[in-house]
């Protein structure tokens, strides 16, 4: 009798205990993997690996056309000439170049503030090789969605069987200064008021963990 209790307490604590948090896909199963000749930038940039991430597994370098990367840790790169003061328009290619494990988020930051300290904020907007997107805000650790999630979108380049694919992303905030549109080659995804944005800062690129892409044609108009 009281093993049957204590089997019927067992069962009702684990119906009622809270879900697991949702894992990314760094982990035990998908780990960020070591870089060859990482730790050096081009001259002007700054990265910031997320967490404990190692520099010596962040490679950047010119290459024409643009820039290359290859990453083991998710990392946001930025040059600090690249401060938006007013209405702005910021954009880029992307040019994935290897299939993943897990599909893996690229693209671009905006109204970054602190990115030195533990106070980092900024806004990013990713696409994947499934073909969706993510806009969500960073506020020191802690991170809250604009997008609801990852969203599917058929102007987002799905990868293909080696999971090659290229996307143009662009944060327009000039054309019409009273909003904000995120668009994905050309089509906007997303738009949102700019009072609901802080605009003001540095933008910059978001690449996330073991991603291999090609960056054409980064810059931002004023």
């Amino acid at each position: 009798m009281k093993t049957s209790r204590y089997v019927a307490f067992v069962t009702l604590a684990l119906l009622n205990a809270p879900p697991a948090p949702a894992q990314s896909n760094a982990g035990k199963d998908d780990p960020d993997h070591p870089v060859q000749g990482g730790g050096s930038l081009p001259a002007g940039w700054t990265a910031r690996p997320d967490g404990q991430g190692e520099m010596a597994n962040v490679k950047f370098v010119t290459m024409e056309p643009g820039y290359h990367l290859t990453l083991g840790p998710a990392t946001i790169l930025y040059r600090e000439k690249d401060k938006a003061t007013g209405p702005f328009h910021t954009l880029a290619k992307f040019n994935q170049t290897k299939k993943l494990k897990h599909s893996e988020g690229y693209g671009l930051f905006m109204g970054a503030q602190a990115l030195a300290g533990k106070d980092q904020k900024y806004t990013y907007f990713l696409v994947r090789d499934d073909g969706s997107y993510l806009i969500k805000r960073r506020d020191g650790d802690n991170t809250s969605d604009i997008s609801k999630g990852w969203t599917a979108h058929p102007a987002v380049k799905k990868g293909d069987a080696q999971g090659k694919a290229s996307n143009l992303l662009e944060i327009d905030a000039k054309q019409n200064p009273s909003k904000v549109e995120f668009k994905v080659n050309g089509q906007t995804v997303h738009r949102m008021d700019a009072k609901q944005l802080s605009a003001k800062g540095i933008v910059g690129l978001r690449v996330n963990h073991n991603l291999d892409v090609h960056i054409e044609d980064f810059a931002l108009h004023q």
